[in-house]
């Protein structure tokens, strides 16, 4: 059935997967377009995150390893339920079955939330390493860095599960996608918001203020002891993952605050939401998935050059080979000399083989003289 979309809030009586909106071509055309856009960006960004971590051995370290961790989480949706999404946009409406809708939300809330718990591990981590040094290296072994990722992503498929009991992974046509219901339970909604936004938004707030703290503190030379750690590398790195940050609080803000509003006072705060700025909310924070790679390659020169060597080596075969420094020095070891080339090699056999029988004869003769 086609309704317009004021009055969605009204047709509670269908069932979600029979509503289709009555909306202008363009649109959809908008929508789809932005979204093939997110896909594409998303997967090649995320897999030169992950690649570049691989071959770089200067990237090989426990922070990393929550980057790429936040990689995996921004890849899940851009492989099953955004092009669902993309399916969904061009027969404006779900006719994928009920199994599809289930799974697409479901790996749209392990994405989300698996996102913001890496981001706040992040910063966790960032904080350990700038404010509390010295116990860094006890704290993020490489056997205990990979135990808080595996605990990270434990958290999340637990934050998900509920859903499946409260039944808010529902089709929402407004926005093409199988996703959180808002209006399902009120006292859920605000519980997701406050515990997988609001609360981890405070943590990495409170890490990121007192590493700003020190930091300038440092260029102050109020604490100069810290400025042997305290390297230009160390304040780009935590700048790089500051803005990740920032773009993800931006990105998912506005869906947050909606949610809370609605779940607040659901039949008079639902109806006031104006169509566009729910849509506009919504396809912001999917378009988040595919900046933290850009990201990375624009404020971290190491991100930036592995991105080069791998966009380079695509043709070469060599991409799935990690590079190191070694090897490198093997090859110019090895190199032959500019003098040894192919002709100068002709050159100093023939010279060679007359120069030999030419020092035998004087040899020969000086001997019988003698």
């Amino acid at each position: 059935m086609k309704i317009n979309g004021s009055r969605l809030m009204n047709s509670s009586s269908l069932s979600p997967h029979e509503i289709t909106l009555n909306r202008p071509p363009w649109v959809a055309t908008t929508l789809g377009s932005f979204l093939i856009f997110t896909i594409v960006v998303d997967i090649l960004g995320n897999l030169l995150v992950i690649f570049s971590v691989y071959r770089n051995k200067k990237l090989r370290n426990a922070g990393n390893l929550f980057v790429v961790s936040l990689a995996v989480a921004d890849l899940v949706v851009a492989v099953y339920p955004y092009p669902l999404v993309l399916v969904s946009i061009v027969h404006n409406g779900w006719n994928l079955g009920f199994v599809h809708c289930q799974i697409s939300g479901f790996l749209m809330g392990l994405s989300v939330i698996g996102s913001i718990f890496n981001i706040t591990g992040i910063a966790i981590n960032r904080y350990c390493y700038i404010c509390h040094s010295l116990k860094y290296d006890k704290l993020y072994s490489d056997k205990n860095s990979l135990c808080y990722v595996l605990l990270i992503w434990i958290l999340t498929v637990v934050a998900i599960v509920p859903n499946f009991y409260v039944g808010s992974l529902q089709y929402d046509p407004r926005v093409f996608s199988c996703t959180f219901a808002q209006s399902a339970s009120s006292a859920y909604t605000i519980a997701v918001v406050f515990f997988h936004f609001i609360l981890p938004i405070m943590i990495v707030t409170y890490c990121y203020l007192r590493i700003w703290i020190l930091v300038i503190q440092v260029r102050r030379r109020v604490k100069p002891e810290f400025r042997p750690k305290l390297t230009p590398h160390d304040v780009r790195n935590f700048v790089t993952m500051f803005v990740v940050f920032v773009l993800f609080a931006i990105c998912w803000a506005p869906l947050n605050f909606i949610g809370l509003a609605v779940a607040i006072n659901p039949g008079r705060v639902a109806p006031l939401i104006p169509e566009c700025f729910f849509v506009s909310s919504y396809f912001m924070a999917y378009f988040n998935s595919c900046l933290n790679a850009i990201v990375y390659g624009l404020l971290n020169q190491n991100f930036r050059r592995e991105y080069k060597k791998i966009i380079i080596s695509l043709c070469t075969a060599r991409m799935f080979f990690p590079e190191s420094s070694n090897d490198a020095a093997d090859r110019i070891r090895s190199k032959p000399s500019p003098l040894m080339t192919n002709n100068n090699q002709v050159k100093v056999d023939l010279v060679y083989g007359f120069l030999v029988p030419v020092a035998f004869t004087r040899r020969c003769i000086a001997n019988i003289c003698g």
